[in-house]
């Protein structure tokens, strides 16, 4: 795919002539007069680097170097100025820019700044996503229990981990099926490759069909450039499809087409890309009782259906809420910077006992607010919602 490069200066000819040179040479070139401008461009759009002038109305350079690099701390800039001299240099790379130029702007050289500046964005982007994947690796220490309910799940894990199934994960709404998508991608050999995330409910029709399979310039109203969806992304790894069941008829023929020709094509685009990717799926709704309906495609259904993993409710597990208890009073005691030491017996039972229709996430939140409210260093009766202590069953 083309380099995407923004040219920002007020010199009507010097835009002209770079976007021509440029053009030419194989770059996607948008240009703008305006700084102000410019930032909201990059703020709508991603480029890969920026070439501007250093003396323009409304804002300086220094001035546009700082505002772009808070909002893209990845992209390339090239500061060109008649004006040059070394104090110059020095304050505009300190500033944030990639290198710096004096005009009249050698070509060639111009060339060769390009390239590099565009080759250490490539390499923050890899160091970016390298770290993202490590973040992801420290939510395995989330998978917290030690029953046999939990055993069970995490040895199915371990068990079609390595192999390139389909997987479904069930259960209810808080039960930690991201995690265990996440431990899943990790556990498997695509571990050193993307793992992207997708929340089918949270998008409209329209838009999560070029979420996935990425769209064309002009192919509908906003798409101003060409745009790689999730599946291209993760070409190699797994993508997890959240909400599975809310996607539509017709997303649901194109993810079939995925699954069993291995390729796509962008929205608005007639051509074909192959990819290779491990699909992992989750859901709280039936989704039998979807394909009974004609809600969910039958031949889609048996595709993603490969291998079924059952996450059961907390309260189908409750020998691992103490468990759960401590990691997260240590976890926003931590964050809150509060020294809490544990929480009484009392307290610890109530917890023990209650249903919790959220889940983990609820018992989570349950805890991080008592952490937030107490005024002792233990966690007692008083620190819990009133809609906890209120259900309590007898002994």
């Amino acid at each position: 795919m083309k380099s995407k490069i923004l040219i920002v200066d007020d010199e009507v000819s010097q835009t002209a002539l770079l976007k021509g040179f440029l053009e030419k040479k194989g770059y996607e070139v948008t240009t703008e007069q305006d700084p102000l401008n410019a930032i909201t461009l990059v703020r709508n759009q991603e480029f890969d680097l920026m070439i501007a002038d250093y003396r323009m109305p409304k804002m300086n350079g220094l001035q546009l170097i700082k505002t772009i690099r808070e909002i893209d701390p990845e992209i390339g800039m090239i500061m060109a100025s008649a004006f040059g001299n070394i104090e110059t240099a020095v304050e505009v790379i300190k500033s944030g820019a990639s290198d710096f130029m004096t005009k009249p702007i050698d070509l060639k050289e111009l060339l060769v700044l390009i390239d590099r500046s565009i080759d250490k964005k490539d390499l923050l982007v890899e160091n970016r996503q390298l770290k993202d994947i490590l973040k992801e690796k420290f939510k395995f220490e989330n998978i917290i229990g030690s029953s046999n309910a939990l055993s069970e799940v995490m040895s199915m894990v371990q068990r079609c981990a390595k192999s390139s199934a389909n997987v479904i994960i069930r259960g209810e709404s808080g039960t930690g099926k991201e995690m265990i998508a996440t431990a899943l991608h990790f556990a498997s050999q695509r571990k050193d490759r993307t793992f992207i995330k997708v929340n089918c409910a949270a998008l409209p029709e329209s838009l999560l069909e070029s979420e996935l399979f990425g769209h064309i310039k002009g192919s509908f109203t906003g798409a101003i450039s060409d745009r790689k969806g999730k599946f291209e992304e993760a070409d190699g790894g797994t993508i997890f499809l959240d909400e599975i069941g809310e996607i539509s008829l017709t997303t649901q023929s194109k993810l079939l087409r995925v699954i069993q020709e291995k390729e796509i094509e962008r929205v608005g685009s007639n051509q074909t890309l192959k990819v290779d990717v491990r699909i992992i799926t989750a859901t709280n709704k039936n989704i039998e009782e979807a394909v009974e309906q004609k809600e969910m495609r039958e031949d889609l259904y048996y595709r993603l259906n490969v291998v079924p993993i059952y996450i059961p409710p907390l309260k189908a597990r409750r020998e691992d809420i103490i468990q759960l208890i401590d990691h997260f009073i240590l976890k926003y005691s931590k964050e809150n910077q509060k020294t809490i030491s544990g929480i009484t017996q009392e307290a610890k039972s109530i917890l023990v006992k209650y249903d919790y229709p959220g889940n983990i996430r609820e018992l989570e939140n349950i805890i991080e607010r008592a952490i937030v409210i107490a005024r002792d260093e233990v966690i007692t009766k008083k620190d819990i919602p009133v809609t906890v202590t209120s259900v309590q069953k007898e002994d």
